[in-house]
């Protein structure tokens, strides 16, 4: 289920009676926990203050939670019984409660431009969400393995190192829960030979140096 929402955990059974049945649902702990008690949709007794004015018995003894919190996961047994013909049933239903994924972004803990052999680092980031699972991925598409890729046992950060032209590409993450997923906008990593950076580079000092000479030669001192 999901948080802020509502869950029906449901019930079936077939009797020949006519009379309400007894249900009571129990969430199992350490020390199991009552969660209400009725005679059809009547509740018998208090509820417990977490459970006040978010709690329905159906008719057919399924049980209504709303608003869903995170503390209702768990395993919840119900017990249906109909006094006029001896009838007895017991259920375990398992309730998971999530959060949704929010929108996730890489956050890059080096530069996005990088010489041959250097590393990066990505982080995997997001606000909201349960339970989530990560998967990096390279141009659209889960990373392979290799010895170079270093995870966090989580898989939240993503680092590489030693790097080869080959990791010059667009890198997202995907993450996902029970109830959602989310995936980050690209982000682009850019690799260089060291020959490249200095061609680059020259070529930047030579383009600087004639435009200097050409504005010496245009430029003639006033009289």
């Amino acid at each position: 289920g999901t948080a802020g929402k509502a869950a029906l955990l449901s019930v079936r059974y077939a009797s020949a009676s006519a009379d309400k049945p007894v249900v009571k649902w129990q969430l199992k702990r350490d020390k199991p926990v009552t969660v209400v008690q009725s005679i059809g949709t009547e509740i018998i007794g208090n509820l417990r203050p977490d459970y006040r004015d978010r709690i329905r018995v159906l008719e057919n003894g399924s049980l209504l939670i709303n608003p869903l919190q995170l503390a209702d996961e768990g395993a919840y047994e119900v017990e249906v019984s109909i006094t006029d013909d001896t009838f007895t049933g017991e259920k375990t239903i398992n309730l998971t409660v999530d959060i949704p994924i929010s929108k996730p972004q890489v956050l890059v803990a080096s530069s996005t431009v990088l010489e041959l052999s250097e590393f990066f680092t990505l982080n995997c980031s997001h606000e909201n969400g349960t339970k989530p699972t990560y998967t990096w991925l390279k141009d659209g598409r889960p990373l392979s393995n290799d010895s170079r890729l270093l995870l966090s046992p989580d898989q939240k950060i993503l680092t590489i190192t030693r790097v080869l032209m080959a990791d010059d590409d667009v890198y997202s993450c995907l993450v996902e829960n029970p109830i959602s997923h989310g995936r980050s906008i690209p982000v682009k990593i850019t690799v260089y030979r060291r020959s490249s950076l200095y061609i680059i580079l020259s070529t930047g000092g030579i383009f600087l140096l004639v435009t200097l000479v050409t504005v010496c030669a245009c430029w003639k001192p006033s009289k």
